[in-house]
């Protein structure tokens, strides 16, 4: 299978730079045979059917994009959390990193330092802080935007870029599908008899490495922690029992069920553990019966996902009526309900 299968021509004006107020964005609705309509996020309780389980990811987006000086040229490194190590060590993206060097001191504001360890095969590097760095993120942190966004954070971002689920800190970047709920919206699905329940899968830049093979199965996803709770398996075995459908908050909740399912024979088993898995087209789902999701880059993971889940050529048709319909595309874009193709 060739990644250039899923390229897409999007104009630069439907890349949304700052989201419409929650619970107002278009939603492009595809169903099991490939028909389209075009409604509401508002419209989701009227949607979806009594019984019905939506799955959210309640991960918290750290302010993980740092600014540190290095020592002793005073050039400016931009650093980006990826994952924690261990109570002072990181696993970070330095921009630039070439200079970075094991041994090189860099220095933040507030007295913090830190030391690059090494550098690691994957372009990381590892860096030790003189102190936990969690405490310093309100002051130092700044909202990790994606690239795709063209303008610096703003303060509104730090409530922007947070779903209304985030409880649990850890992720680089927001499962954006979860973007698009109010308390308004979920107060009307919970009168609709629709249920919810949370996993947690920490987004770190595996979800967003960019698929750079001329065969798709070249591409190697980097793995992601996550952790689904006792109450989220018997909420997602009762609603499966009592006929109702499961419907995944976006691609982390899909690689969460799925990779969870996949690894333990087609059933759900509580616990942490983390997921490399990489879905393509001709994968076998085993979970959900429906995704919520936001429009994804050209030849990237995500979208391969949402291609293997509804069927490649339709997802592709339908990118290109929301392209002529004017959605937006993206983080802070509008949404796309799929049901898995029949």
């Amino acid at each position: 299978m060739l990644t250039a299968e899923f390229d897409y021509e999007l104009p630069q004006d439907r890349i949304a730079q700052y989201p419409l107020p929650r619970g107002t964005s278009r939603l492009f609705v595809l169903d099991a045979t490939g028909e389209a309509r075009h409604r509401q996020i508002g419209d989701l309780p009227t949607i979806l059917r009594p019984g019905d389980l939506l799955v959210v990811n309640d991960t918290r987006v750290l302010p993980a994009r740092l600014f540190a000086r290095r020592e002793p040229s005073g050039g400016t490194v931009e650093v980006l959390l990826a994952e924690r190590l261990d109570e002072r060590t990181w696993s970070c993206l330095l921009k630039p990193g070439r200079r970075a060097r094991p041994g090189t001191v860099l220095r933040f504001q507030v007295g913090l330092g830190a030391e690059v360890i090494s550098r690691q095969g994957d372009g990381r590097h590892r860096i030790r802080f003189s102190e936990p760095v969690e405490p310093h993120l309100g002051v130092l942190g700044h909202t990790p935007l994606p690239p795709y966004i063209k303008r610096p954070d703003e303060p509104r971002d730090r409530t922007d870029y947070q779903t209304v689920f985030a409880r649990r800190p850890g992720a680089i970047a927001a499962p954006t599908a979860g973007l698009h709920f109010d308390q308004a919206l979920l107060q009307r699905l919970d009168e609709a008899g629709i249920g919810r329940t949370e996993v947690t899968l920490h987004v770190g830049v595996g979800t967003f490495k960019p698929v750079t093979t001329a065969l798709v199965h070249e591409h190697e996803m980097e793995g992601e922690r996550y952790e689904i709770s006792p109450q989220a398996v018997d909420a997602i075995e009762r609603t499966r029992a009592a006929g109702g459908r499961i419907v995944a908050v976006g691609t982390t909740v899909m690689r969460t069920l799925e990779g969870n399912a996949a690894a333990h024979g087609g059933r759900l088993l509580p616990g942490p553990d983390r997921t490399d898995l990489f879905i393509v087209p001709g994968f076998e789902f085993q979970i959900a019966d429906m995704l919520l999701t936001n429009f994804h880059l050209p030849r990237s993971t995500l979208l391969m996902l949402v291609c293997a889940f509804a069927g490649k050529e339709r997802v592709l048709d339908a990118y290109a009526e929301a392209i002529r319909l004017r959605y937006r595309f993206y983080s802070y874009g509008d949404a796309m309900l799929m049901e898995r193709r029949a």
